[in-house]
């Protein structure tokens, strides 16, 4: 069965870096693209980047445009979030996410804190 795992999260303070990773099983995942979440606390889930499943093309959410960088090793069917210059707005739970049969996939989510 699909499953993405979360890892890289963690507490930081404002101006430095994380790269989170989600490793992926269950499917052909350079098939597919993958997609980074996050929800912030008591706020909804909102999309923060993509990546085609051959890595040509990706997508991101304005507040995040030039600080963060999706990638994937599609060798280790990982995908990546290099997160730079990380702002307390940052502070969330992020979630990689794939769809596959019109049906959509979420880890667990790992914690990024971000506080001074």
């Amino acid at each position: 069965q699909v499953q993405l795992v979360e890892s890289g999260g963690g507490l930081v303070q404002p101006g430095e870096s994380l790269r989170l990773s989600c490793a992926a099983s269950g499917f052909t995942f350079s098939d597919y693209t993958m997609r980074w979440y996050r929800q912030p606390p008591g706020k909804e889930r909102e999309f923060v980047a993509r990546m085609s499943g051959n890595g040509g093309i990706t997508l991101y959410t304005d507040a995040v445009k030039g600080r963060f960088t999706i990638s994937r090793d599609n060798d280790r069917n990982t995908v990546y979030l290099q997160m730079n210059s990380l702002n307390i707005d940052d502070t969330a739970v992020y979630f990689c996410n794939s769809i596959r049969n019109s049906r959509n996939y979420w880890g667990q989510g790992t914690q990024v804190t971000v506080s001074s």
